[in-house]
């Protein structure tokens, strides 16, 4: 998309201002580009991390599944707390806490491992809610990334260079413009003086 403009004075102002206005933009925004990217990298990294845990827990209670059967209702969600943290001007979301319910039971009339169990569930809750959040803040933090990269290319390849091209051609124009004015103006004296002399 090339720049509209006029060739004058005035729209050059323009884009002298047009052109600042971006290239102090740039290096906040190149700033804002790399830590979304370490950010990026972090969330991802913990991400896979969490993903792991889950794994090897599930690997370790596969002995215990035919057990899972035998275990009554005794645990719902009440409330999942989200809470929202600003990075690189993204809001994002963190686990703040998993509450839960616990129906009461009967150690007595019930297994032994059912006060584990209770405690298993619950810490696979937890994983699988930080899993689910940190995707999501991945997601919002991936994509900001995009956009911000789009704009660092944007300023620096598309829209400084075509600002500084059209500056110039309208210094030039200009230019070319009084050298022209001088030169009539020159070759006016010349000739009034030509005519004083005859």
């Amino acid at each position: 998309m090339a720049i509209k403009f006029q060739y004058n004075k005035t729209s050059r102002q323009q884009l002298v201002k047009e052109l600042e206005i971006r290239k102090k933009a740039l290096p906040t925004l190149q700033a804002k580009e790399s830590a979304l990217r370490n950010e990026v990298k972090l969330v991802k990294e913990a991400v896979k991390e969490i993903e792991t845990e889950i794994q090897e827990r599930l690997e370790t209670l596969a002995d215990l599944n035919k057990f899972w059967c035998e275990f009554p209702d005794l645990l719902t969600i009440v409330e999942v707390k989200v809470g929202r943290k600003s990075i690189a001007g993204v809001k994002t979301p963190f686990l703040e806490e998993v509450v839960f319910e616990e129906k009461p039971f009967s150690l007595h009339a019930n297994p032994n491992w059912f006060k584990f169990g209770v405690k298993i569930l619950k810490s696979l809750i937890d994983l699988r809610m930080k899993l689910k959040i940190l995707t999501e803040k991945y997601t919002l933090l991936d994509y900001a990334r995009k956009k911000t990269t789009q704009k660092v290319n944007l300023y620096e390849k598309v829209q400084i260079p075509e600002y500084d091209e059209a500056i110039l051609k309208i210094k030039r124009y200009l230019e070319d413009e009084e050298n022209l004015a001088k030169s009539s103006q020159k070759i006016l004296k010349a000739k009034i003086e030509r005519e004083a002399a005859a």
